[in-house]
C-alpha cells in the first residue's frame, strides 16, 4: 500500500494509537534439510518477489593475512559458474590452474623481497623497482593468462538472463557481519531464481580471481585511500577496537589483498557459503509452500558444511585509558569523540539508539537494528551548539549496534574562529546533562513517532521488507525483528537516563581530532586543461593518484589500467571523468614506457 505524502504527517499522530508493527508482517520461516534457512513473506500487492540470499559472514570472521575475504566473495560471485559467465569451460578450468601455479611462483619471489624489507634491504616491497627479474618475467606470463582468460569470458551474462526475465536490482553487499546478494523478479521467475542462485552455490568458478583483487586494490584506492580523512579514519577505527574483529575495514588491508590466493578463498567458501550458513530472504508475491519445495530441490542437492562455522569468541577488553588522535588532513576540521557500546540485541540498544536520536535529532530509521542518531534540526546538540552559541556549524550523534558490539558517537564541526578542541568539552556538557536531568516525556515521545512513521515507510515495500528484514537476521533473529517496536515503544525516561550514566566513561573515550592540513605550495606552471576541467573539489585527490600511477613501470601501470577500465562500466556518469582522465594520463605514461 502506498500513502500519499500529505497524509503522512496525520499518520504521525494517528500511528500512536494504531502502529504499524513488525509482528503484522506474516513471516514463514522454514529450514531446509541441509540446514538452508528460508526466511518468507507473503503478499500479493502486486506481480513481483523481492529476492536475496544471506551468508552470515562480513569481514569480522576474517583474520589477518585474509581480511578483505567477504568483500572479495562480493565480487566473485558475479564472475558466473560452470555454465555461465565463460566460451569455453575446460579451458577456463585450465586457466585458472595455470594461475595458480604462477601466482605460487610469484609468492615466493613476494616472500624473499619480505624478508629483504624485514632487513632493511629494499624500502617497500611493494615498490615495482624492487622486484627481481624473475618476479617482473613471472609477472608476464601471468598477464598473458589472464589476457586470454579474458577473451573467453562472457561479461555480465548472469546480470544479462536476469534482466530479459523482467529482473532489476541485481546486487550485493558486504558488511562486518554478513554479505547479502539481491535482485527482483517477476513471480512467474522464481524458479528461474532458484536455479540461478543455487548454481552460484553449488558451481562456483572463481575465474579472473588474481585479476579482480587488482580491481579490489583499485576500489580501496577510490573510494578509502585517496579521500579526504578515509584512512584517518580507517586508522581510528583500528585504535578504537583493540581485539574485536571490526578492527579493519570490510575491504580489508591492501597486503592482505594483494596477496590472497584461490586456495585460501575456495577453504573460505566451503566453511561460509556452506547452507547450513546461508538465509534466503523472499518477500512478494508466491505460496510459500511451493517456494520450499523449489528451494528444497535447488538449494537442498548442496551439502552442508558438517564442521559447521568457527564460533568468534574473543571479546573486547574493558579499555583502560583513553585513546587519542590528532591528524591533518585536507577537509573541513572536525571533533569526534567514540565510545564502545553493546551489540544491536543488546537489552540496552533501543535506549542508546533512542539517546542518539534525541541528542542529533534524527530517529532509528528502523531499517536497520542498532542503528539511530544522526543530525537534525530538533536534535539537542544543534540547538545548543549551532542555534545558540553558535560555536558549530553543524554537530551529531548516533549509535552503531553490531553483531559484536557497538560503538557510540559525538561530533562536531566547529564554527568560524573555534577549533575542533573547543568542541570536546560542549559535546560533553550535553551528554552529561542527559545522565544528571534525563530528557523529557515530549522528546521521548517525538522520538517514538518517528520510529514509528520509520517503520511504516520502510515496510511499505517488498524491498523495503526484505532489507529491514536481512538487518534483523545479520545480527539476530526473526524474534528480533518482531519485537523491535515493542521495544522501542516501551522506553521511558529513566531506561534513557541510565545508559547516559552507564555508558560513556573518562577511560573509554575514542577522540578524534582533524585538523586542516597545511596548503601545499602552488605547483609551477599552468594547470593541466583536463584537470582543469575536473570539479575543484577532486582535483587534490586524482592529482595525488595520477602522481602515483606515473611511478610505475610498464607491467604495474598496464594493471592498473586494466583494473580502472573493468569499474569504469559500473560507475555513475558523474564519476567517470575522473577515471578517464587517469586512463588516458596512463596511457599515454605507458606509451611512452613502451617506446623505450
Amino acid at each position: 500500500m502506498s500513502i500519499p505524502i500529505a497524509c503522512r504527517g496525520w499518520l504521525t499522530a494517528f500511528l500512536v494509537a494504531a502502529p504499524l508493527a513488525a509482528q503484522s508482517i506474516p513471516v514463514v520461516e522454514k529450514t531446509l534439510s541441509n540446514g538452508m534457512r528460508l526466511v518468507m513473506v507473503e503478499r500479493h500487492d502486486q506481480p513481483t518477489i523481492s529476492l536475496g540470499w544471506m551468508a552470515r559472514v562480513g569481514s569480522a570472521d576474517e583474520r589477518p593475512g585474509i581480511t578483505g575475504m567477504a568483500h572479495l566473495f562480493e565480487h566473485m560471485m558475479f564472475k558466473g559458474t560452470r555454465t555461465i559467465g565463460t566460451k569455453d569451460a575446460k579451458r577456463d578450468a585450465e586457466l585458472n590452474d595455470l594461475q595458480d601455479k604462477v601466482q605460487t611462483q610469484i609468492r615466493q619471489e613476494m616472500s624473499i623481497l619480505r624478508e629483504r624489507q624485514r632487513r632493511g634491504e629494499v624500502a617497500d616491497m611493494m615498490d615495482p623497482k624492487a622486484r627481481t627479474p624473475r618476479l617482473q618475467q613471472l609477472l608476464k606470463d601471468f598477464d598473458g593468462l589472464v589476457q586470454e582468460q579474458r577473451g573467453l569470458v562472457v561479461k555480465d551474462e548472469m546480470d544479462r538472463i536476469y534482466t530479459q526475465a523482467g529482473g532489476t536490482g541485481l546486487n550485493a553487499s558486504t558488511s562486518q557481519d554478513r554479505t547479502f546478494y539481491i535482485v527482483g523478479l517477476p513471480s512467474n521467475k522464481l524458479e528461474l531464481w532458484m536455479w540461478m542462485e543455487s548454481d552460484r552455490l553449488a558451481n562456483p568458478v572463481f575465474r579472473e580471481f588474481y585479476s579482480e583483487r587488482d580491481v579490489i586494490l583499485e576500489e580501496r584506492r577510490q573510494t578509502l585511500e585517496s579521500r579526504p580523512g578515509g584512512v584517518v579514519g580507517e586508522a581510528f577505527n583500528a585504535m578504537t577496537w583493540a581485539a574485536n574483529t571490526y578492527h579493519w575495514e570490510v575491504i580489508g588491508w591492501p597486503s592482505d589483498i594483494a596477496q590472497v590466493t584461490r586456495e585460501q578463498a575456495a577453504t573460505f567458501f566451503a566453511t561460509y557459503y556452506a547452507p547450513n550458513n546461508l538465509t534466503a530472504v523472499l518477500v512478494g508475491d508466491f505460496d510459500p509452500a511451493k517456494a520450499e519445495a523449489l528451494a528444497e530441490r535447488y538449494f537442498g542437492r548442496i551439502p552442508a558444511n558438517t564442521k559447521g562455522v568457527p564460533e568468534i569468541i574473543t571479546l573486547e577488553p574493558a579499555q583502560p585509558a583513553e585513546q587519542r588522535m590528532i591528524a591533518e588532513v585536507e577537509t573541513t576540521p572536525s571533533f569526534q569523540v567514540e565510545y564502545k557500546t553493546v551489540s544491536a540485541v543488546h537489552k540496552d540498544a533501543p535506549a542508546l539508539q533512542a539517546l542518539a536520536g534525541i541528542l542529533g535529532g534524527s530517529s532509528a530509521f528502523m531499517g536497520r537494528p542498532g542503528g539511530g542518531g544522526g543530525r537534525g534540526p530538533s536534535g539537542r546538540l544543534n540547538k545548543a551548539l549551532v542555534l545558540d552559541q553558535k560555536v558549530a556549524t553543524s554537530a551529531s550523534a548516533s549509535f552503531r549496534g553490531q553483531k559484536l558490539g557497538g560503538t557510540f558517537s559525538l561530533r562536531a564541526t566547529p564554527a568560524q574562529g573555534k577549533t575542533p578542541a573547543d568542541m570536546e568539552a560542549l559535546l560533553q556538557t550535553e551528554l552529561d546533562r542527559v545522565a544528571k536531568d534525563g530528557v523529557t516525556e515530549a522528546e521521548l515521545e517525538r522520538y517514538k513517532k518517528a520510529t514509528q512513521v520509520g517503520l511504516w515507510n520502510r515496510l511499505e515495500t517488498n524491498s523495503g521488507i526484505r532489507e529491514t528484514l536481512s538487518s534483523f537476521l545479520a545480527v539476530g533473529s526473526v524474534q528480533d525483528f518482531e519485537g523491535a517496536q515493542a521495544r522501542f515503544q516501551a522506553l521511558t525516561r529513566d531506561d534513557i537516563q541510565r545508559v547516559a550514566k552507564a555508558y560513556f566513561p573518562r577511560s573509554g573515550k575514542n577522540v578524534l581530532i582533524t585538523q586542516r592540513a597545511a596548503a601545499p605550495k602552488a605547483a609551477e606552471g599552468p594547470m593541466d586543461p583536463d584537470l582543469a576541467a575536473l570539479p575543484e573539489p577532486v582535483r587534490a585527490r586524482i592529482k595525488a593518484q595520477l602522481d602515483t600511477m606515473m611511478k610505475l613501470d610498464a607491467v604495474a601501470l598496464k594493471e592498473q589500467l586494466t583494473a580502472l577500465e573493468g569499474r569504469l562500466s559500473a560507475m555513475p556518469p558523474q564519476a567517470r571523468p575522473t577515471v578517464e582522465y587517469l586512463m588516458k594520463k596512463g596511457r599515454e605514461r605507458l606509451q611512452k614506457l613502451e617506446a623505450k
